[in-house]
């Protein structure tokens, strides 16, 4: 769906307003959502629409899944956190899976950035080489 310039610009303003010292404010994006619903100015379905994708993208931005053939140590734990929030710039909120099919290794994924250190993908790198 096709959406205009005005709302493009409503969302986004709405979405920069929704910050407090660099990061998303929670109480904010709710009080934006709050007075838009009640105001219900023109297209403000559409705006929401756009203010929702906005917030996605950066809830992916600050979050980052990392997944492992085996448990992770809780010092590995933190210094992948560290290790990610330096090279980010920001802080991070990782989430941590066990995907045995991995057979080893780590693959990270923050927002679209994909680092995969996997035996399963070297593998399938070898394989695809061979072919």
């Amino acid at each position: 769906m096709k959406i205009s310039k005005e709302v493009r610009r409503s969302s986004r303003q709405l979405f920069k307003a929704c910050f407090n010292n660099g990061s998303l404010d929670e109480g904010r994006v709710r009080q934006v959502v709050a007075k838009v619903a009640e105001a219900k100015p023109r297209s403000y379905i559409a705006i929401l629409n756009s203010f929702s994708g906005l917030l996605k993208a950066e809830l992916e931005r600050q979050r980052a899944q990392v997944e492992s053939a085996t448990p992770l140590s809780s010092d590995l734990q933190q210094q992948l956190k560290k290790s990610l929030s330096t090279k980010y710039g920001r802080e991070l909120t990782l989430d941590f899976q066990v995907r045995p099919e991995l057979l080893g290794g780590i693959r990270v994924r923050v927002g679209s950035d994909v680092w995969d250190g996997s035996v399963k993908a070297r593998l399938e790198s070898l394989k695809a080489s061979l072919a």
